[in-house]
């Protein structure tokens, strides 16, 4: 994966993958770790989102593209002023992480990956998330892996938080130049 123009003083990594991957985690740890600003994707959802997600319904592209936009206009805003952040978003297409840099050169992906038996494991044993297990199907489905081209990396969320977090900012530092703390 490639670091291409990337604006001096701020990198903004946008945790990616399906849900029940440990975004959130990563993200956690990567925002201990670094000290960076960090804002839930979850948490920008309008709530017809949240609302049809939490009925068992997923969202298509119409749903997501105002969301997305809004993620896309937060990034921006910390790019603006020069400041690192730390933003999940499931971003499962091409298209969506293409939007989401689109003008954002500091957008750098870390995508977190598991197989679907560890995945269904993890999000049986979830509580307090509106999206509900049955729809990890869909998310597979729809899921395009991060390709050689886009900046960033792919780790297997399987092993300790910590581990995951350590390969994150590996990889950081090797794209990025960005000293692991």
């Amino acid at each position: 994966m490639t670091g291409q123009d990337v604006p001096s003083g701020s990198t903004t990594i946008v945790v990616m993958g399906v849900s029940g991957t440990g975004k959130s985690t990563v993200a956690d740890g990567l925002v201990d770790r670094l000290g960076w600003e960090f804002v839930e994707g979850d948490d920008l959802h309008p709530p017809a989102n949240v609302a049809k997600m939490r009925s068992g319904s997923p969202l298509d592209d119409e749903d997501r593209w105002p969301w997305l936009r809004r993620l896309a206009g937060w990034i921006g805003e910390r790019e603006q002023a020069g400041r690192s952040a730390v933003i999940t978003c499931s971003a499962l297409k091409r298209s969506y992480r293409d939007l989401l840099r689109d003008g954002h050169p500091s957008v750098w992906f870390a995508h977190v990956t598991a197989d679907a038996a560890l995945l269904r494991e993890r999000l049986a044993h979830r509580s307090g998330h509106y999206m509900p297990a049955s729809l990890l199907d869909s998310q597979l489905a729809t899921l395009e892996p991060l390709q050689d081209d886009e900046p960033g990396a792919a780790v297997s969320g399987a092993g300790a938080p910590d581990d995951v977090v350590e390969g994150l900012l590996a990889a950081l530092g090797r794209d990025r130049g960005i000293r692991r703390p």
